[in-house]
């Protein structure tokens, strides 16, 4: 095969995350965004050391598999991957990519191993609490657009007022606040933030809103250049009075399901296409809301992590205390609780779950923000067997003094730094629970693990993300070893590492 070349294919599977494996006469070719059983024409675009992609051109035959679309975005969007397929298609698919995955890793382990499947999310569509809606236009020139970036596209957006994974809320505001902003004449029009010129005014509209409360965020994200693009300056006052008015009218008429806790105008002048606060200003009510999740109530703010899918987490929160299981004690010895450590812990939601079952529970974020909203949380479900400590978990490591009983792990996407791994592992813990939002970082570091005494005992995944690439992965390991071993043996040198992650982002 050759780059340029056209070919007629079935796609037989799908791997993860979105990398569908298609057969043609002189070999395979990976095509992304296809769906297995699809019969498409595609265009190699890349062949190197006898593997080729390739991209999709036009889908020939429908996978039998295939049913009724709900959003006419699908495919111009490239928010989803699978709405075509019923639901529990879609879970088959990413059980057995999951499964294919930690197979290729596990059956070298010479143990056997529990896998328990995939778990659903209770609401597969309207399920996301929070969405980052980009201001832009469908095509150069054309008229003013809020939503999301086309399918591999950085620039163009598409208006997604029928998107099917939020609920009518956020539909509703975005068509609200883009005919605000649309409706005003040719000659006053607002501009809007081009990435590669740096001069706009308009850049995001982010939406939250809680599962339970029904408290909604609503923020817009501008730069502080005129807004008109006039090069003079313009007062901005008017502008965000009529923006405020029109979202407030909303519930005043009744026809939002959830009502404003706050909304907000927020300064970005980075140059960078995400959300980033400079100023924040708000216009009505406050800059927070109360979310409750498994009992517990937890503070979300605007830039808070809290897991997007509320149901889908408290599946995911309940497996993960499962596999922790019962943690014991050793009082009658003399000696304090079983200490857990919850590493990568974001708000700490984990961390305050295992806090019923632990003497004392330490969590370790990065995000100084993040940590001091887990503070603030603990305190507010009156557990006082919490502490969290800002900082990296490859640094704080070498300064905590207590010495974990069990760990559990929910690194980023690209997994544990490989110069954290050795300080883990050190540790000997019997038992660490690794929940994986990528399953090919997963596996990466599981060889360490393997490498090292540990083995899987259980793993299962859920599905946090329905209709995406995107899949929740738990796994149990535990040590083989009697005691702490302080040589640790890595799998992968430090250049392979980084050529690993790298391939990753490629594959993405």
């Amino acid at each position: 095969m050759k780059k340029g070349q056209v070919y007629e294919a079935t796609v037989e599977r799908v791997d993860f995350p979105n990398r569908g494996i298609a057969r043609t006469g002189e070999g395979i070719v990976i095509v992304k965004n296809s769906l297995p059983g699809q019969r498409i024409k595609l265009g190699v675009s890349k062949v190197r050391n006898g593997k080729a992609e390739g991209r999709l051109l036009e889908v020939l035959e429908k996978s039998p598999l295939e049913t009724d679309c709900p959003c006419s975005h699908f495919g111009v969007c490239g928010g989803c991957t699978y709405l075509p397929l019923s639901y529990e298609e879609q879970l088959r698919v990413k059980e057995a990519q999951v499964k294919s995955l930690l197979d290729t890793c596990l059956d070298r382990q010479g143990e056997p191993w529990s896998w328990e499947g995939i778990k659903g999310s209770p609401m597969p569509y309207e399920y996301r609490n929070k969405m980052e809606f980009s201001f832009g236009d469908e095509v150069k020139d054309g008229p003013l657009a809020l939503g999301m970036h086309k399918r591999g596209s950085f620039y163009d957006v598409v208006t997604v007022e029928d998107c099917r994974i939020v609920d009518g809320d956020y539909r509703l505001i975005l068509r609200t606040v883009l005919d605000y902003f649309a409706g005003y004449p040719f000659e006053k029009r607002i501009t809007y933030y081009h990435r590669l010129r740096h001069k706009g005014y308009l850049r995001h509209l982010v939406v939250r809103k809680a599962a339970r409360t029904g408290e909604i965020l609503a923020a817009l994200v501008t730069t502080s250049q005129d807004p008109w693009g006039s090069g003079q300056i313009s007062s901005e006052e008017a502008l965000m009075e009529g923006f405020l008015e029109c979202l407030l009218a909303l519930e005043r008429d009744g026809r939002l399901q959830g009502h404003f806790a706050g909304i907000i105008h927020i300064v970005n002048d980075s140059q960078a296409d995400v959300v980033h606060s400079d100023r924040m200003e708000i216009l009505y009510g406050q800059d927070y809301f109360y979310e409750e999740l498994l009992g517990l109530r937890f503070k979300v703010s605007l830039f808070s992590f809290f897991q997007t899918n509320t149901y889908g987490a408290e599946v995911l929160y309940e497996t993960v205390r499962e596999y922790v299981g019962d943690l014991g004690s050793r009082r009658q010895a003399g000696r304090p609780d079983k200490v857990v450590f919850d590493l990568y812990s974001g708000t700490g939601t984990i961390a305050q779950l295992m806090a019923s079952a632990a003497g004392k529970v330490v969590g370790v974020e990065i995000v100084e923000e993040a940590v001091e909203a887990a503070v603030r949380n603990a305190e507010e479900n009156g557990l006082e067997n919490c502490e969290f400590i800002a900082g990296d978990v490859l640094k704080v490591l070498d300064g905590i003094q207590d010495k974990p009983d069990m760990i559990i792990l929910d690194p980023p996407r690209d997994g544990i730094h490989p110069r954290a791994l050795p300080k883990i592992l050190a540790y000997g813990v019997e038992r660490i629970v690794y929940i994986s939002c990528k399953p090919t970082s997963l596996v990466r570091d599981l060889e360490v693990f393997l490498d090292n005494g540990y083995v899987v005992e259980r793993a299962s995944c859920v599905d946090q993300f329905p209709w995406t690439a995107n899949i929740e992965t738990i796994a149990l390991l535990s040590n083989r070893k009697s005691k702490p071993d302080t040589h640790v043996k890595l799998s992968l040198s430090m250049d392979d590492y980084y050529r690993i992650k790298e391939e990753g982002k490629n594959n993405q």
